[in-house]
């Protein structure tokens, strides 16, 4: 038996006007993921347990098995783990966005907040303004290391667990309020403004049509977090597939291994379908029993309001990742299991996360079946199953 988990991230939403009263998982074009439905038990999990922030590092902790209430140290950390930052036990480590905040005429705390990714900035031209910012603010205490596309990473030598805004959860606010209260990091990201609001790359960046990335962005703080190993707790090697240093962190700390897609960049034009051919290579053709598919676009399209992206994000993910997969899995004959399911809703009214519990779909070919239901958020509330404890649905998915 082979495993797979398909993770749509933010997938989940509410029904919207513009599409007639549904949800864009309901309106997208899925026929792969309505053929699966037909054949599996759906359901709602919740996947943030209460009281704890509706974060993809918390959600997806939960979803991989790990109570993120016994293993969450923040998120930050957990993206050092994944590109080979060195963290003592007195370090604080916390994520470097590089965002686009307004350019008019106003002191730093007057300006507006326009986009927390820099209309999906490249890694090659976020490394060149990490280094112009680094060179100047760098030292013992404070060093910054690059991440990928617009997600990088500051290391504070003996810091604080401090309270930090995520910027995608006040897009479109005059940013003040929301500013770091340590006096350093607040400063850090003033000068940062200072530093890359005339640096040449955003000049041919705003001559091109580009959100300039203008701006550091401190939040997510924590500590060296440190996760039981994966194989300990199931008894299976599995593969993590996903462009975002956040998963590719879990799976270092779990010891499951990363598999890297060229062309896999977190954003909508992403490389679905090596994705897909990734995870199927693993699973007949490497002998790895689970293989977990991480795919960002929905959540990024959420957090942008695009409805038309975030609805061509899921058709995606249908067409161009689940069904080579299933050609393939079908064809080889190998019997296998395929939960499908988002880490948590990224809803377009709101473009940020919420806690609210997410559709899942188990589908087993060893357990046929014949339903009438499509996996949607409304279809798996009617259909009665729910799991409160997201941390038990990986046991679920090996036990069942």
């Amino acid at each position: 038996m082979k495993y797979l988990v398909m993770l749509g991230d933010g997938m989940a939403d509410e029904p919207l006007e513009a599409l007639g009263g549904k949800t864009p998982l309901e309106y997208a074009d899925t026929p792969v993921l309505d053929s699966y439905a037909a054949r599996s038990e759906i359901g709602m999990v919740a996947t943030i347990p209460a009281g704890m922030a509706p974060g993809s590092d918390t959600a997806n902790l939960s979803v991989i098995g790990y109570d993120p209430r016994e293993y969450y140290t923040g998120r930050s950390p957990l993206e050092a783990l994944s590109i080979g930052v060195p963290m003592k036990p007195t370090d604080v480590a916390l994520r470097c966005n590089i965002v686009t905040l307004s350019e008019d005429d106003v002191p730093y705390e007057k300006k507006t907040i326009i986009d927390h990714s820099s209309d999906e900035i490249s890694t090659e031209d976020a490394a060149i303004l990490l280094k112009a910012v680094a060179e100047e603010l760098q030292d013992e205490t404070y060093q910054f290391y690059v991440g990928t596309s617009y997600r990088h990473c500051l290391i504070w030598a003996g810091g604080q667990v401090v309270p930090l805004i995520p910027p995608h959860d006040v897009l479109g606010q005059v940013i003040g309020q929301y500013l770091p209260a340590d006096k350093k990091l607040r400063e850090m990201q003033e000068r940062s403004f200072e530093i890359l609001s005339k640096h040449p790359v955003n000049l041919e960046r705003k001559k091109k049509g580009l959100n300039p990335a203008n701006s550091f962005w401190f939040w997510g703080a924590g500590t060296k977090p440190a996760l039981s190993p994966f194989y300990e707790k199931y008894k299976k090697r599995g593969v993590m597939i996903s462009a975002v240093d956040l998963l590719k962190g879990i799976a270092v700390g779990a010891g499951i291994e990363n598999k890297i897609v060229p062309g896999a960049n977190g954003g909508l034009n992403t490389n679905y379908e090596g994705k897909a051919q990734t995870a199927v290579d693993a699973l007949l053709k490497e002998g790895y029993d689970f293989a977990y598919i991480h795919l960002e676009a929905p959540d990024e399209m959420g957090h942008q309001g695009s409805v038309e992206k975030k609805v061509r994000a899921i058709a995606n993910m249908d067409r161009r990742i689940l069904g080579p997969i299933r050609e393939q899995m079908d064809a080889s004959g190998e019997d296998y299991r395929l939960l499908v399911l988002p880490d948590h809703p990224t809803p377009i009214r709101v473009r940020t996360h919420v806690p609210d519990p997410v559709p899942y779909l188990l589908y087993d070919t060893t357990a046929p079946g014949k339903y009438d239901w499509h996996y949607n958020e409304r279809e798996a509330a009617k259909s009665g199953r729910f799991i409160d404890r997201g941390c038990e649905l990986m046991g679920y998915l090996f036990s069942k």
